[in-house]
């Protein structure tokens, strides 16, 4: 399918652009109830009515149904981390508020949110544009919080990789019930003194 073409099915008639965010809702959905295993081109293609064909030329192949899955994830990330964020709270706050907001919203789609870092892409193969954009939005929040308190740009940014890699290995061992394993605190209190201690010491907002 070309673009401006449309695409008629058992669901009607859609454009590239319509059809391609139907085919990111179905796989979203697909992931949501049944995880990583339970996507595939067929199930896909049979959820919305289409043939497989149609979705590999308008969309490409699973590889990139998944990134627009993740897309769609990053820019659901980025609403929720922005509505955390008071710019009347001082930075260190705002850095516990977004841990905060980021386990809240690995903890309620956990097999979504998993899936962007289940799924490795192929390698020496750039992300596609609209994809490094809505990722970008998303750090690029954590990165804004950070600037107060780390004014380089250098150090802010391992800064930003480390605590993202810190809170999502947490996350991961709380949805995986793992982490109770290994302590019984809850994963809001250890995230906030992970980034808390790593911000340095300060007054523990509630």
């Amino acid at each position: 399918m070309t673009r401006g073409k449309r695409a008629a099915g058992p669901r009607g008639e859609h454009d590239r652009e319509g059809f391609t965010e139907m085919v990111a809702q179905a796989a979203e959905s697909l992931v949501r109830n049944e995880g990583f295993r339970g996507l595939g081109m067929r199930r896909l293609a049979a959820a919305i009515g289409y043939a497989p064909n149609s979705i590999y030329n308008a969309v490409g192949d699973l590889d990139q149904v998944i990134l627009r899955v993740n897309a769609r994830t990053f820019r659901r990330l980025h609403t929720t981390l922005q509505s955390a964020i008071d710019p009347n709270r001082p930075a260190r706050d705002n850095a516990l508020a977004l841990a905060d907001a980021y386990l809240v919203f690995v903890a309620a789609d956990p097999r979504v949110w998993s899936l962007v870092f289940e799924h490795v892409a192929a390698p020496d193969v750039p992300f596609p544009d609209w994809y490094a954009e809505a990722l970008a939005e998303a750090v690029g929040l954590v990165d804004q919080v950070l600037t107060p308190m780390l004014p380089d740009p250098t150090e802010r940014r391992q800064a930003v990789a480390t605590l993202w890699a810190g809170l999502h290995g947490l996350a991961s061992l709380s949805t995986s019930n793992k982490l109770a394993v290994l302590v019984p605190d809850s994963p809001r209190v250890l995230a906030r003194m992970l980034v808390g201690r790593f911000l340095g010491e300060g007054p523990q907002a509630p």
